[in-house]
């Protein structure tokens, strides 16, 4: 059974957002407890999806808090099925579930379907630290006595 989940072919297709999918393993490998497995979706550039499977867990039995650059996906079973169980597949456990996020990654919004809790995650760089592009303008009162200047000076 595999214990470690492979993202590599992720990074080929990141272009730039190494550092999120970096981030999402390594988060995965510190806990020793895999549950409840997840998927990682980057949608666009600065767009991304984690999907939990929950199978059996109810809305008001999960909390999703996000704090500075974690998240934090908890869950317990508020009340058991009525009945003897036979057999018992699908897990019942209490579990809390952390993720590092990377700097400016902000949860966006969090929704349970059919068994998956879906958490919407968006980069938001601030424009301040985004990069900028200077233009370079060009002086036309001084370049052609520049370029004569460069032209004698060669001969």
């Amino acid at each position: 059974m595999r214990t470690l989940f492979d993202i590599s072919p992720l990074h080929r297709t990141a272009s730039g957002l190494d550092r999120v999918f970096d981030l999402l393993e390594a988060s995965a490998q510190a806990q020793g407890d895999n549950y409840p497995p997840f998927d990682a979706i980057r949608l666009d550039d600065d767009q991304f999806r984690l999907t939990l499977a929950v199978p059996g867990f109810a809305d008001d039995e999960i909390a999703v808090t996000s704090h500075q650059d974690t998240l934090i996906v908890s869950g317990e079973r508020k009340s058991e099925p009525k009945g003897e169980f036979l057999h018992r597949g699908i897990p019942a456990r209490v579990f809390s579930r952390r993720f590092q996020l990377a700097e400016h990654t902000k949860v966006t919004g969090a929704s349970l379907a059919n068994g998956l809790l879906s958490i919407e995650l968006r980069r938001e760089v601030p424009e301040a630290l985004k990069p900028r592009v200077i233009p370079i303008s060009a002086d036309t009162a001084t370049r052609p006595s520049t370029v004569r200047q460069l032209q004698n000076d060669a001969a």
